[in-house]
């Protein structure tokens, strides 16, 4: 291999995580802004997705079911420390650490707010020159209660 083709493996490495980066930024603040259609479009068609040990049948089925669970509460979701490993040229895996903060409009059936800290674990592959999430398991570490609030109250 000539040392101008390590120079173009390392930058495609060094572009690859970049844009594994930009996707997951675009994963958090999807689900914070209520963009679904456009959160499931973040996922290879076959994606496997388990969220704290429920999995889903299909990226649609996940953003319709994180669209049906918080509504239009206000959420705020971080991820941070990624660790992203080139595995191929066009695969690579990622580990996430996380927090979330949800709380819901106060009422009878509300479900519990919470400040959630925890871990994704992650595969990734290039679809076409974009990379896309192919799996995604998130296991939460901390579930810390949080009030609900009343709108009017805000």
């Amino acid at each position: 291999m000539s040392d101008l083709d390590v120079i173009f493996r390392r930058l495609d490495a060094i572009e690859s995580i970049e844009s594994i980066k930009q996707l997951k930024a675009r994963y958090f603040r999807f689900v914070d802004e209520k963009r679904h259609d456009e959160l499931a479009a973040l996922f290879t068609p076959d994606a496997k997705i388990v969220t704290d040990g429920i999995a889903f049948g299909s990226p649609a089925d996940f953003a319709g079911t994180v669209r049906d669970f918080i509504g239009a509460a206000p959420t705020v979701h971080h991820g941070h420390m990624p660790e992203i490993e080139i595995t191929a040229q066009d695969t690579a895996s990622g580990i996430w650490a996380m927090e979330d903060l949800l709380t819901f409009p106060a009422g009878e059936n509300a479900p519990k707010g919470h400040n959630g800290y925890g871990q994704y674990r992650e595969t990734y592959r290039r679809v076409d020159g974009n990379w896309l999430i192919e799996s995604l398991s998130l296991t939460r570490f901390r579930k810390d209660p949080l009030e609900n609030w009343t709108p009017d109250s805000v």
